[in-house]
């Protein structure tokens, strides 16, 4: 494998190629690297090529590595359970972590061929067809959407909004929370190479989150603000197709404070535009793109505050641990070290938090419908209208 940096890229991340034995090659970073490796690797007993061959077969097939991921991890239970077999599925479950396992299962679900074809609907409606054992067996891994619970809210509370107002996963917007938090765990460790401490991560919640009390997981407060804030930068910023390694510049070693300047963005648009605006006028494009979305969203079917939810296990399931944070370490009162392993969402103060939400974002408490002032004053009147005509507006 060889670093491929995107041009004039300042950072060179984790974007690799890597080359077959067979000459071919490929992107390997990321979540779509890994998600077959520890299969392969406790299948073959060390480490193969079969996890570049399985991330290159989804791209060949224009398969979700994310969806793929929850879906073998619970076709694993299902096979474990003794409630499908390699018989009934067409699929060798019996070698899971293969080649030939991960080649038959992308075959048979993106040509709907035979069992497939109940798989290609995704693994949620695939366990109700199979029945209630098989639901069962999804628990606290999976979204609604069929994605990993990484970054969740029992740990991150903020994300709990971000995970109920997007039809997917938002994994940009997740990363504004849980990459600072990752640095202050570091950091709280002892390795003084990291510059998050936590007045950094104090300052990274005032300047960007809206307050300090932002960055403070023990409680609810300021959680609200913070999602919406987000949600618009991110909004933005994925318009201006800026790098979601690099980009906001959340912490810096260059500044005396080592927090970044939330202005940048707005900063490059200008430059490269010609359109002058400040920070505000660039975030204003991000609620302006959320709002479109979501009315489309409504458009399609989402009953508003009744579907902008967290799959129950949220609430009743304690939180074990998490993607680069097994210890479920996050800033408490005041900066201290608080472990939130064990916990849940409670669901009262959640419901709280959106109701503060959906009064930052001008939308109707009671539904969670958007309303016409909100949509007229981001120049999108005419979807206010189309909204009014099939009555999916708030009064």
């Amino acid at each position: 494998m060889k670093k491929d940096v995107c041009y004039g890229c300042s950072s060179g991340c984790m974007r690799l190629i890597y080359t077959a034995m067979n000459g071919v090659t490929g992107k390997f970073m990321c979540q779509a690297a890994f998600f077959y490796e520890t299969r392969a690797q406790r299948y073959y007993g060390e480490l193969t090529e079969v996890p570049f061959e399985a991330a290159k077969l989804c791209d060949e097939y224009g398969v979700d590595t994310h969806a793929i991921e929850t879906m073998v991890m619970w076709l694993s239970r299902c096979y474990q359970a003794k409630l499908l077999t390699d018989e009934q599925t067409g699929i060798p479950l019996s070698k899971i972590g293969s080649r030939e396992f991960i080649e038959t299962l992308l075959r048979k679900v993106s040509h709907r061929e035979g069992f497939g074809d109940i798989l290609a609907n995704g693994t949620h409606q695939a366990a109700k067809t199979l029945g209630i054992k098989a639901q069962e067996l999804i628990t606290d891994y999976m979204t609604g959407t069929g994605y990993n619970t990484n970054y969740g809210p029992r740990l991150y509370i903020t994300t709990g909004l971000l995970y109920a107002m997007e039809p997917r996963q938002p994994i940009q917007q997740l990363h504004e929370i849980s990459v600072p938090n990752m640095l202050w765990v570091m950091r709280a460790a002892g390795m003084e190479n990291v510059n998050v401490t936590t007045e950094v991560m104090q300052g990274i919640a005032k300047r960007f989150w809206g307050s300090e009390i932002a960055a403070d997981f023990s409680t609810y407060e300021g959680k609200a603000l913070a999602a919406a804030k987000i949600q618009n930068r991110q909004y933005a910023k994925e318009c201006l197709i800026l790098c979601d390694f690099l980009w906001p510049i959340l912490n810096s070693g260059l500044s005396e404070d080592h927090v970044g300047d939330p202005s940048l963005e707005s900063q490059v648009c200008s430059a490269v535009t010609g359109r002058v605006m400040d920070e505000l006028d660039l975030y204003e494009i991000g609620e302006r793109v959320f709002n479109l979305q979501h009315a489309i969203h409504i458009r399609e079917g989402h009953k508003g505050r009744e579907d902008d939810c967290l799959e129950e296990f949220n609430f009743n399931i304690p939180l074990k641990g998490d993607f680069g944070n097994p210890g479920c370490i996050v800033p408490g009162k005041d900066g201290e070290v608080h472990s939130r392993k064990g916990m849940v969402v409670e669901r009262d103060k959640f419901e709280q938090m959106k109701d503060e939400y959906y009064q930052i974002r001008g939308w109707d408490v009671l539904t969670g419908f958007q309303k016409r002032a909100k949509l007229e004053e981001l120049g999108l009147g005419g979807v206010a209208d189309t909204l009014t005509g099939e009555g999916l507006l708030a009064q």
